[in-house]
């Protein structure tokens, strides 16, 4: 989505920002087939949301724990659809495949296994007689936008919980990936969630903005979850405030991964490369700055490039090498360009380097500043900066030396230790002795700062989709004061 798009819509759809106490118009049904195709199915999507909402809310919590735990099902079985599908559009790798799989099948089995944690409270009330309640209710349609570096898992994520909670969902494709997301439609079709359960939107490029700017102003649409960079997180959530609808984002990140002087160097290498490496470093997550201690500085880069260097790039399914290509050209011009800032300025790359077509070896930059573009800025690839730091202090000072705040690690031997530092570290996330790729299903999985804000993850996403209501019954007479 970009500014200069956006626009567009308000040509297409004047009633998108209709002035307060005017109809609706733009999302009526006639007025929804004289639109262009785009922006047609995205109309009809909301409106099919809106139509099955009421009876879909209305189930019991164990029968919509049932259809959940019968997508997981269909979800596993179709792993080789998912595969191929992944391998064609963003190039992954075997492994890749199945974790998403794995993780998306979880994901849903969580959600199931959540429905009836959809509770409420009674609460004291000063006036007698009166019996105070706080509800949570489900809030209509949820409009989820998934992108395309993990597309199962977050396809899932942006569906599961709001499902849980009686919502019904539409979700809005990646253009990079519309193949795998309509297949988990699919899916969630063949597991008998029910007709306007969930819908998939894709779209071409040019018409991303004026899509997502139509989903949103719908005014079936109560609530937006979003997963992407912080740019495009930016103009989602400016487009959720414009209609008063609260917005969960998951954005950009430049997760940082301290090594302190007492760390056990062997597993800080070995999760610093799964962080900054799996899937091309192409996850929110990803390590994308090492932070270590100059007291073991040495020794930890001599441990990380013999790792490293291991790490080659080779295009599934004609290869098994751990690392598959970028997801474009684009991408390999971006990387780079970062790469030639770093080293012009005196970086050293001490590992990797290696650039073929969209094929990139894992490659590791020792010596990285302040100065250099690589040491703030996203780079969303298989490149590791190496900050030299001396003491505690400092380490907290770099990691926190940045706009993005989503996941974090430290290692040190002492746990009293790495708990001080946690948390003093600005991040939504922090493994002490972990990688910073981590996720489970159940736990509130977000960032702070330019990374986002709201929380998903089991019982922590039920305040993000569901509606807090106070009601009251009183059971005898109420004295008024007039």
């Amino acid at each position: 989505m970009t500014a200069e798009a956006a626009p567009r819509a308000l040509r297409l759809f004047p009633g998108a920002h209709r002035g307060v106490g005017e109809k609706p118009a733009a999302f009526v049904p006639e007025y929804g087939q004289h639109a262009p195709a785009p922006f047609r199915a995205a109309i009809q999507a909301a409106n099919a949301a809106a139509a099955a909402f009421p009876a879909w809310s209305a189930l019991g919590p164990g029968e919509r724990r049932m259809r959940l735990l019968k997508a997981a099902d269909a979800l596993e079985a179709r792993r080789e659809l998912f595969g191929a599908a992944m391998a064609d559009e963003i190039g992954a790798t075997k492994g890749w495949t199945e974790f998403n799989i794995a993780l998306g099948v979880e994901m849903l089995r969580e959600a199931a296994a959540t429905t009836s944690d959809v509770t409420g409270s009674l609460l004291p009330s000063d006036r007698p007689g009166m019996l105070a309640m706080a509800i949570r209710q489900p809030v209509g349609v949820v409009l989820g936008i998934a992108p395309w570096n993990v597309p199962v898992v977050l396809g899932v994520r942006a569906l599961a919980m709001p499902l849980a909670c009686g919502n019904t969902v539409v979700l809005k494709a990646s253009e990079i990936c519309p193949r795998t997301h309509r297949l988990l439609g699919e899916v969630l079709g063949e597991a008998g969630l029910g007709d306007g359960i969930v819908s998939v939107v894709t779209n071409e490029v040019e018409d991303a903005s004026a899509v997502v700017e139509t989903l949103i102003a719908h005014p079936a649409v109560r609530r937006v979850n979003f997963t992407g960079s912080t740019r495009v997180g930016r103009m989602v959530a400016e487009l959720s405030a414009r209609h008063l609808k609260p917005a969960l984002l998951e954005l950009g990140g430049k997760a940082p991964l301290l090594v302190l002087d007492d760390a056990d160097l062997d597993e800080a290498v070995k999760a610093a490369c799964y962080g900054a490496f799996l899937n091309q470093g192409q996850i929110c997550m990803s390590t994308e700055r090492v932070i270590v201690d100059e007291a073991v500085a040495d020794v930890f880069v001599d441990k990380l490039v013999r790792r490293a260097s291991r790490l080659l790039a080779g295009h599934p399914p004609d290869s098994d090498a751990p690392l598959g290509p970028l997801v474009g050209h684009d991408a390999v011009g971006r990387i780079g360009g970062l790469v030639r800032d770093a080293v012009a300025k005196g970086g050293r790359i001490v590992a990797g380097g290696r650039v073929d077509g969209t094929l990139m070896d894992a490659t590791v930059i020792d010596h990285v500043t302040s100065a250099m573009r690589i040491y703030d800025e996203e780079c969303f690839g298989p490149v590791l900066p190496v900050i030299r730091v001396h003491g505690d202090e400092e380490a907290i000072r770099v990691a926190n030396d940045t706009e993005y705040a989503l996941s974090s690690a430290v290692f040190t031997r002492d746990l009293q230790r790495g708990l001080a530092v946690a948390q003093r570290v600005e991040a939504g996330i922090c493994h002490i002795n972990g990688a910073t790729v981590h996720d489970e299903p159940h736990m509130p999985f977000g960032g702070m700062k330019a990374s986002g804000y709201g929380r998903f993850g089991g019982r922590f996403a039920i305040e993000e989709f569901t509606e807090l209501r106070w009601i009251t019954a009183s059971t005898k007479p109420v004295d008024y004061s007039i």
